[in-house]
């Protein structure tokens, strides 16, 4: 997707400039210095100037032909001049005839409580439950009867810590990545593109309301999205028909009266971004189940609604964040006197951050936030990564390389890039970690040397899982165990017909006393939960297989069940990946295709102090087009 800006007059369109950006928050950066430089003209321009000048607009480009302004707000007076410059608020056409605008109307919660139209709004919408930390409301019609079949409309309204923009690329989407925040979604698929901001999409919902009985309903409906001034983010459903999206076998037909997301940004708590999503849906599920049971309709409309606590749980479980803008912004474009006119904002702004690092120190805090989740893609310069300090007493004193020919594994290691079933150790510097100033920017630099090494890797299988294999004779932990040195175990538990693991074993010389290592490895279940992160990438694989891994940070303890076993000289860690949904159908796409892939795993302990900044990887393995039928049966009553 392109965000495009362009400049121009009305009457001559076809002498446009025209600027694109991968990110949306860089074109809002030129729109508003373009703005600013614009209204510095305004007060000196002639009214014959005015008249050239031209509104602005911006548009997505999907590759296609596309519309790049508004419909004209009507036809211009050639003899009178205008007396302000026209300032275009809405996104490409506007959203179709049949589609209500329901954002229009006053907000919950964020209206003006002076305001007699907020007063208005109350007396329409009533609060009909709390769940799942979501206020959900229900339109009050004012009818003396209402047909079952003629549903009420209902919204939820909750608070996500997260940036509109990344709640609206979520929202967006149709992948597998929506069923992790959208227990309704069963599949999607794009019908037509209408335009950068219209589409035809078919929608299957899963509904677990006596399914046995009730036929499963699908969607046929038009989607317009348009991002307004203030940041916030509109997205309209409305049912539709369509000659390529006709009525499919097993399906019962619903219809979207008016329903979708607005996503506006609330003021920042504690440095991390919040937004409020309205999400309103008013649906006729149709078929018979509607007029027979009067409950499914309002079980089905609340499982829908749901999908906004979804979006909060995600944004707290995952380390994603909207990534900084990384194009250069047209700040030459502003003249001194703007310069002079944003000086006392600028002098104001700086005495805030000082007064806020100063009760910082004051207060002489030692905890970042033991559940901030607030990781971006912060890009370094190369600069600040040559001066950034290591602070692990485990590689100033143990620099020397531990002698691998003692250690063996199913898995082979070989550094060559085309070779197969097999495994070696990347790059450090692949992979970005906290960065000692991660409090106040929430930058990340590339990691440093690892803390330990990755000396062998087994590939098992058996008809059921396999725990604590580190107990078994022979393995790498018991070797090292013998020659005194600490090994960290991670065992991946994968499901099937037949059960599988990847175990990997990373070791170092000794256990330092007092480090994160060693206060993870003696503590408890709840703290080894709560730090323990895997960071995830395929070098090399299909385009669906690379969008469903990704490359985000993951909280293991909190996106899978993980059982620990501390012995001698090691810590095993059991990661069930079967204990997710989300997780488990998303290894099904990756192990069908294993073979083509290459898979890289960083693991590390979540820095919370600022002491234990900046981070610092475990260790990390690349696994290179890995064969399942390699894998042997191991011998676990033959322990150790």
């Amino acid at each position: 997707m392109v965000y495009v800006l362009c400049i121009y007059n009305k009457k001559e369109k076809e002498n446009q400039i025209t600027m694109g950006a991968h990110d949306i928050e860089d074109v809002l950066v030129w729109k508003k210095n373009l703005e600013l430089l614009i209204d510095q003209q305004q007060d000196t321009m002639t009214a014959k100037n005015r008249k050239a000048f031209a509104s602005l607009d911006f548009d997505m480009d999907f590759g296609g032909p596309l519309s790049f302004s508004d419909r004209d707000s009507g036809p211009e007076d050639e003899e009178e001049p205008r007396p302000t410059l026209l300032r275009r608020t809405t996104i490409g056409n506007g959203p179709p005839d049949s589609v209500h605008d329901w954002t229009k109307e006053p907000d919950i919660g964020l209206s003006d409580q002076n305001d007699t139209s907020h007063a208005y709004s109350r007396k329409n919408w009533r609060l009909l439950r709390c769940q799942n930390g979501l206020r959900i409301f229900e339109e009050l019609v004012e009818v003396e009867y209402l047909a079952r079949s003629c549903s009420r409309s209902m919204r939820a309204v909750g608070v996500v810590e997260a940036t509109c923009e990344s709640i609206f690329g979520l929202i967006m989407s149709m992948d597998v990545t929506r069923y992790e925040w959208d227990c309704s979604f069963q599949y999607g698929s794009l019908v037509e593109e209408v335009d950068g901001h219209t589409a035809i999409l078919y929608h299957r919902l899963q509904l677990n309301w006596f399914s046995m009985l009730v036929w499963p309903r699908d969607l046929c409906y038009v989607r317009y999205w348009r991002r307004n001034d203030d940041g916030s983010y509109v997205v309209l459903f409305r049912s539709t028909e369509h000659q390529n999206c006709g009525p499919q076998p097993g399906f019962v037909r619903a219809f979207i009266e008016s329903g979708g997301f607005k996503i506006s940004p609330l003021k920042c708590l504690n440095g991390r971004p919040r937004t409020q999503v309205q999400h309103l849906m008013q649906i006729d599920l149709k078929g018979w189940g509607v007029n027979y049971f009067s409950s499914f309709q309002y079980h089905s409309l609340l499982q829908m609604l749901n999908c906004v606590a979804g979006l909060r749980e995600y944004f707290s479980q995952t380390d994603d964040i909207h990534p900084v803008p990384r194009i250069p912004v047209m700040s030459t474009m502003a003249t001194v006197s703007s310069l002079k006119k944003d000086k006392k904002l600028q002098e104001a702004d700086l005495k805030t951050k000082q007064v806020d690092l100063g009760q910082i120190d004051n207060k002489n805090l030692d905890m970042i936030d033991e559940e901030s989740e607030e990781d971006d893609d912060y890009q370094v310069p190369e600069a600040d990564l040559e001066e950034e300090p290591t602070r692990s007493d485990s590689d100033t004193k143990f620099s020397d390389p531990i002698d691998l020919s003692c250690f063996s594994g199913i898995i082979r290691q070989d550094a060559n890039e085309k070779s197969r079933n097999c495994w070696t150790v990347p790059d450090s510097k692949l992979f970005k970690v906290r960065s000692e100033n991660f409090p106040h920017d929430k930058s990340k630099v590339s990691a440093t040397k690892y803390l330990m090494e990755l000396v062998a890797i087994d590939w098992f299988k058996d008809i059921k899982r396999m725990d604590h294999v580190a107990r078994r004779k022979g393995c790498a932990a018991q070797v090292a165990a013998e020659k005194g040195m600490f090994t960290f175990v991670v065992n991946i538990q994968i499901p099937g017909s037949s059960h599988y693991s990847l175990v990997l074993y990373f070791v170092t010389r000794s256990l330092e006393k007092g480090s994160l290592l060693q206060r993870f490895a003696d503590g408890d279940d709840d703290f080894r939960n709560s730090r323990l992160k895997l960071i995830p990438s395929v070098p090399k694989g299909s385009w669906i297989v690379r969008q469903s891994v990704g490359s985000t940070p993951c909280l293991l303890g909190k996106a899978v069940d993980c059982s620990y076993m501390r012995g001698p000289e090691y810590i095993e860690v059991d990661v069930d990946i079967g204990s997710s949904a989300v997780a488990n159908g998303v290894l099904g796409l990756v192990f069908g295709v294993v073979t083509t892939l290459v898979v890289d795993m960083a693991f590390l302990i979540q820095a919370n102090t600022y002491d234990e900044l900046p981070e610092q990887l475990l260790g990390a393995a690349r696994l290179s087009n890995i064969e399942p039928n390699s894998a042997v049966v191991p011998v676990l009553d033959n322990t150790s």
